[in-house]
């Protein structure tokens, strides 16, 4: 996935310059991203401040961590079981 060029804290900042009654068009426009780049943002991050963003980027990273883990795990067990023989 491609590192946005964009921090977690510009993005809410960008997202609350537009609830503060700036056009979305406009707001798209002064901070040169695309409307469907915006909307993604606002889906993702819409209502959130610095802190929950934060809160968000470190439960992703564990997520992802603990998906590897199991992953790993699954495939041992399968490893083990063609070993032994078992269906």
């Amino acid at each position: 996935m491609r590192k946005s060029k964009f921090t977690e804290e510009q993005i809410i900042a960008i997202l609350a310059a537009q609830e503060r009654g700036m056009a979305t068009a406009e707001v798209c426009r002064r901070y040169g991203v695309s409307s469907a780049t915006f909307y993604k943002w606002k889906a993702k991050f819409g209502g959130m401040d610095v802190s929950d963003a934060r809160r968000l980027k470190v439960l992703e990273t564990e997520n992802a961590r603990l998906k590897k883990l199991l992953a790993d795990s699954l495939l041992d067990n399968s490893i083990l079981k063609d070993l032994l023989g078992k269906p």
